[in-house]
């Protein structure tokens, strides 16, 4: 495989998942990846490759415990990943890497941390402070006039919606429907992904509300397509709710995956997200297996 440099020996890597949104993680504190983009391509191919939402690499870092180095299904990279960033913190400390239940981890959208809680000497789950909402057009980025973007009209496929935007290391778009479990997204997810209003494209949840501390979502990724969980847009979905006065500070989100726990601080404005992170299985990745024609 083009992106593993390896002299010919086999590369280690462990599947992981937060409730459904897996990854392959590889260990780069022992392990060298030289083209993680074409090797993210390659691997989560769900026919001929592992199968999974893309690739996580967890790094040496100089300002934190470790850095997470993301790579979507499409090969493009990622700032962050809510869902995915537990599961790094499960691993270093699983694996002995850092020995404390209080990690940071570097990533493009700055420096995370994570609280993670343990039995029997395993993580089995963690909250993570997301950081502060980022509501500025031009910062999420998003092409919109004014301060922020909250229940704005747009034309997609013929009909209108209102979305409201929010960054949380990732653009996303969020909007309001009776029913989303009738919702064609493989057709609608993509207007949206690449509409002209979002310059780097976009992550889109749309969410049904079941009542003021309950939400129910599904996402189209940016790079991916629908996906059983996506952790920052969770995160973005119940501050934009909460923006819309549609729900209270602390929110359980129910995704296809699983559930996570969402609450919107008033003391720091950061938002914290709690949910489970689990070891899939160990394998290794074989040259000859990925090898190009």
């Amino acid at each position: 495989m083009e992106g593993i440099d390896k002299g010919g020996n086999d590369m280690k890597f462990t599947k992981m998942q937060g409730i459904g949104n897996d990854y392959v993680y590889i260990n780069c504190f022992e392990e060298t990846v030289k083209n993680p983009s074409k090797l993210s391509i390659q691997i989560s191919d769900r026919h001929f490759g592992v199968g999974s939402d893309g690739l996580i690499l967890i790094q040496p870092s100089q300002v934190a415990d470790c850095c997470m180095d993301m790579y979507n299904a499409d090969g493009s990279r990622a700032e962050m990943c809510g869902n995915g960033i537990r599961c790094v913190a499960k691993y270093v400390y699983d694996h002995k890497i850092v020995k404390k239940e209080q990690i940071k981890v570097e990533t493009l959208d700055g420096i995370k941390e994570i609280h993670l809680t343990v039995e029997n000497g395993k993580a089995i789950s963690a909250t993570v402070n997301m950081g502060q909402p980022e509501l500025r057009p031009e910062k999420i980025p998003v092409c919109f006039m004014g301060e922020q973007v909250i229940s704005e009209p747009i034309l997609v496929n013929g009909r209108e919606y209102k979305i409201t935007c929010v960054s949380m290391g990732n653009p996303h778009a969020v909007l309001y429907m009776e029913d989303i479990d009738c919702l064609d997204l493989e057709k609608i997810g993509p207007i949206f992904e690449h509409y002209e209003k979002f310059p780097k494209r976009i992550n889109t949840e749309f969410i049904q509300v079941i009542d003021r501390k309950h939400l129910k979502m599904r996402v189209w990724e940016r790079g991916s397509g629908e996906t059983l969980a996506c952790g920052t847009g969770a995160c973005a979905s119940a501050v934009a709710t909460m923006l819309n006065g549609k729900a209270d500070r602390v929110v359980d989100m129910e995704l296809k995956g699983g559930h996570l726990t969402i609450e919107w601080s008033l003391k720091d404005n950061c938002v914290y997200m709690t949910g489970a992170a689990e070891e899939v299985y160990n394998g290794e990745l074989n040259d000859e297996t990925f090898k190009e024609e």
